[in-house]
């Protein structure tokens, strides 16, 4: 099993990079770490170096996802072992270019998804300056929309020791690798791409704050406010400038002890959908959204 500590950050390619970095600096609250013409990084308020970062280009997509190790071992342990899984590594283990440095390597999966794994990355110590309202953390989650949610577990549980921590009958599947009721989600699709980013923030007061400042900069939720079945999170949707849909997020599960936990199939219902019978289900425009477009991936698009 590989030692995945932890959810580090999400890379997102955008043809409108101007827009995106005026609404998470001003609207959405993280803070800029590192900016150039073709690039920015951002942090919340936790000590990851950076959660999102944007890279310019011609077209909407995912450019990779990044997942923590326990240290350079680690690296090196996983990439021996993935190879002879047979997963393409499209960067083998060394030290990362990107800013926050660290030691990783990256791989793609069957539709061509890139991960990352790495260690060493800088940290922040420094206190954290509130921008808005709200106070994003760090990443909680990211579900993504793929056209075999099997083969995606399969893969998540079998070769990167994932743990399935629940269904959503069977459109939606929710991962593990450590405490948190799912860093990963798949939910079935008729083609791969983001189906939206979760950021954690401090409880339900950070929430609500956070849906009326992003009402005051003139955005709207999407779905929400409610609280989810599975996971039992506080949530709240919204789409970017760029077309991607994030959340805010709170008090999801805590598995402490994974002997003991029995994932269950949950019924795709209305009052499971939202519990509290506010925001209800998703409505078709927000499905949408979701669903984003069809990403081709890594080795299609040749974004390196």
């Amino acid at each position: 099993m590989l030692e995945i500590t932890h959810l580090r950050h999400i890379s997102l390619i955008t043809p409108n990079l101007e827009e995106q970095i005026e609404f998470y600096r001003d609207v959405w609250g993280l803070d800029v770490v590192s900016q150039d013409d073709n690039h920015v990084y951002f942090r919340g308020s936790s000590p990851e170096h950076h959660i999102l970062h944007l890279q310019r280009g011609e077209r909407r997509g995912l450019h990779h996802i990044a997942f923590g190790m326990v240290d350079k071992i680690a690296v090196d342990k996983a990439a021996i072992f993935l190879k002879e899984k047979g997963v393409e590594i499209i960067q083998q283990p060394g030290f990362l270019d990107e800013v926050g440095g660290g030691y990783g390597l990256r791989f793609v999966d069957y539709e061509n998804r890139c991960f990352e794994l790495s260690t060493w990355v800088d940290i922040h110590t420094e206190p954290w300056q509130r921008k808005v309202e709200s106070n994003p953390l760090y990443l909680n989650h990211i579900v993504l929309n793929t056209t075999d949610i099997q083969r995606s577990t399969d893969f998540f549980t079998e070769v990167l020791g994932f743990m399935v921590s629940d269904w959503s009958e069977d459109q939606m599947v929710f991962l593990r690798c450590d405490k948190n009721h799912h860093e990963i989600s798949f939910n079935q699709a008729g083609h791969a791409s983001v189906n939206h980013i979760a950021y954690e923030v401090e409880g339900v007061d950070e929430v609500m704050r956070g849906i009326s400042n992003v009402r005051k900069k003139g955005y709207k939720e999407i779905w929400g406010p409610g609280r989810h079945g599975p996971g039992n999170n506080i949530f709240c949707y919204f789409q970017d400038p760029g077309g991607f849909v994030m959340e805010y997020t709170c008090y999801v599960d805590v598995i402490e002890d994974k002997k003991t936990w029995r994932a269950q199939v949950w019924k795709r219902v209305p009052h499971l959908s939202d519990r509290w019978g506010i925001a209800g289900p998703p409505s078709p425009e927000t499905r949408a959204k979701m669903a984003g477009e069809r990403d081709p991936g890594w080795a299609l698009v040749n974004t390196k």
